[in-house]
């Protein structure tokens, strides 16, 4: 008897993707000539925002303008509510959400790609934007030391890491990725639309409560940006990592298969062996058939005698040999054939 193997929750998440034979083919984005043009457009700004700052121009000059006008005083109602929206620029909470619907991606469209998009983005922007910020060395505007500089090159102070803003970064990849992943070009537009706004607003709420310069942000919009124009480039590795996830879990459930313990055989049954006894109760089973239940109680032997024919107590001989049964006493007097008489008493 052979039993299938019990399938764990990993094994029927990727028995879902294999479900279909053929995985319907995606809108994959290629490197067209346009992206390659929004790319280094996109690029040359990146370089002239470090630039401008590096060199101290009018964009540092801004930057001290906006940070003196105080805008969490001029307008502290709102206070409050940005002190949440600000979270939408925030790497965990949105990585969580993002990962989360787009792991019911992979789920409906049988295919990794989406999730193995996203890590390959969250890994481009953390080297890129982390390397800038280490290495640039900018101080925040909370730990500004002189009024107009550039505050760079700081390395071994606190808050020195602020270059270019990592929650507008953040913002513009974690919901650009969806814009990036659509399956329509409506969807497409959409997206990046709503995903430009989120990105924008969130590094704008990160000047207004001055925790960067605006050119901080400027520069993180251009580095979340790149990553996601650049993201074609990846999908031959991607593809090739996903097919390479697949083929490892096809040999751990083939490898499981092997190893699942198999059900014993059950032994055939022995063949019956004949006695006198069996002979003898086959043939009395017409009889006991035909009996009642009342009769069948009667005539049925007890089950603490032997089988076999039994002798009346006056047929069997006596355990014991001939005469009184009663073991033999000292002080009993020997019982004779005839009784003496009594003596009266008071004769």
């Amino acid at each position: 008897m052979r039993t299938e193997p019990t399938l764990t929750r990993l094994d029927r998440i990727f028995a879902r993707l294999d479900r279909e034979p053929v995985r319907p083919v995606l809108d994959v984005p290629r490197m067209t000539r346009h992206r390659v043009v929004l790319f280094g457009a996109t690029l040359t700004f990146y370089l002239t925002i470090v630039l401008a700052v590096v060199t101290t121009s009018w964009l540092v000059r801004f930057d001290w303008q906006a940070m003196l006008f105080r805008p969490y005083q001029q307008w502290s109602g709102i206070h409050a509510f940005l002190d949440y929206w600000v979270v939408l620029g925030q790497r965990g909470p949105t990585a969580v959400m993002v990962a989360a619907w787009l792991g019911w991606r992979c789920w409906r469209q049988h295919t990794l790609r989406p999730l193995l998009a996203f890590g390959a983005a969250l890994l481009l922007l953390n080297v890129t934007v982390g390397a800038v910020k280490y290495g640039l060395g900018r101080s925040g505007p909370h730990y500004a030391t002189e009024v107009g500089s550039n505050e760079m090159w700081h390395w071994f102070q606190a808050g020195s890491d602020i270059f270019p803003s990592g929650h507008t970064a953040n913002a513009v990849v974690t919901w650009g990725i969806l814009a990036y992943l659509a399956t329509s070009p409506r969807a497409r537009r959409w997206l990046s639309a709503l995903s430009a706004v989120l990105s924008l607003s969130v590094g704008l709420t990160t000047v207004y409560l001055g925790t960067h310069w605006l050119s901080d942000v400027l520069l993180g919009w251009a580095a979340g940006l790149l990553i996601l124009l650049a993201l074609p480039w990846f999908e031959p590795l991607i593809a090739r990592a996903e097919a390479r996830l697949l083929d490892l879990r096809d040999r751990w459930l083939a490898g499981a298969r092997r190893t699942a313990p198999q059900a014993a055989p059950v032994p055939a049954e022995a063949p019956a062996v004949l006695t006198p006894c069996t002979v003898a109760e086959e043939e009395a089973a017409p009889v006991r058939e035909t009996l009642s239940p009342s009769a069948a109680r009667t005539t049925r032997a007890p089950v603490y005698l032997a089988p076999g024919p039994h002798s009346t107590r006056a047929e069997r001989t006596p355990v014991t040999s001939a005469g009184s049964r009663r073991p033999p006493h000292p002080d009993r007097l020997p019982r004779g054939p005839a009784s003496t008489a009594r003596p009266v008493t008071g004769g």
